[in-house]
């Protein structure tokens, strides 16, 4: 009778080969992790766009039926623009996709802002007209309002002694009010923010610069619009 061959043993990895697989894991996940996050902050940036599109068209037909920005003495921008619905369908879209606070599911007046108006649509505590703004193309309306913490976060709210009237969440270049002043952009390492001008456009911008940027308000070398960017000259 034939005996069987013993079988071969089995062979096991070497401690070489399992750092070989240990190190080729790592670069992919090094090369795959920053490709994900840079995916997921372009939809939020894409997402805040949205949002502004949306308050911008908003306020278009709030000016078309009262003259001037909302903002009154007993409402601010935002109530005005929610108010019963009649110009914005929920409060869900004053809270940008940037804003990591815990808010109101239901969309209602305790959910987030995170968005302000610019500070000098108003004169004397009184909404202007649109036809007061110099430079429409060019002029800030609405931008995200945050605070100045060294990474991104908001503080505004959809009601409350912060946000009271007349001119409710507030902008100018790197100031929030309420907030204070930010350090930097929303995203692509805080060097951009979204921004809607008033004729109705949403412009990614440079947060600082000496070119074309949100923050200049004026012309720090190649930025001659810079004077019409947040003021009525």
């Amino acid at each position: 009778m034939q005996e069987s061959s013993p079988s071969p043993a089995k062979r096991a990895f070497t401690l070489i080969e399992l750092l070989v697989v240990i190190v080729t894991i790592s670069i992919l996940t090094a090369v795959a992790v920053p490709a994900f996050t840079k995916v997921f902050e372009s939809a939020k940036a894409t997402k805040d766009a949205s949002n502004l599109r949306q308050i911008g068209s908003a306020t278009q037909m709030y000016i078309n039926d009262n003259g001037v920005f909302p903002g009154s003495a007993t409402l601010t921008w935002m109530q005005q623009l929610e108010q019963n619905q009649k110009y914005l369908s929920s409060w869900r879209v004053l809270e940008s996709p940037f804003d990591k606070r815990s808010t109101s599911e239901l969309g209602d007046a305790t959910t987030a802002v995170s968005y302000g108006i610019n500070f000098n649509v108003y004169s004397g505590g009184v909404a202007v007209s649109p036809d007061k703004i110099t430079k429409p193309v060019t002029f800030i309306v609405f931008a995200p309002a945050q605070t100045s913490a060294s990474t991104v976060s908001f503080q505004g709210a959809a009601s409350g002694a912060n946000s009271g009237p007349p001119q409710g969440v507030r902008v100018l270049a790197a100031t929030s009010t309420p907030g204070g002043n930010a350090p930097g952009g929303t995203h692509s390492y805080r060097r951009k923010i979204n921004a809607m001008c008033a004729d109705w456009h949403v412009e990614t911008m440079a947060w600082s610069g000496t070119g074309p940027a949100f923050i200049n308000t004026n012309n720090p070398g190649n930025d001659p619009d810079a004077q019409f960017r947040w003021s009525l000259p």
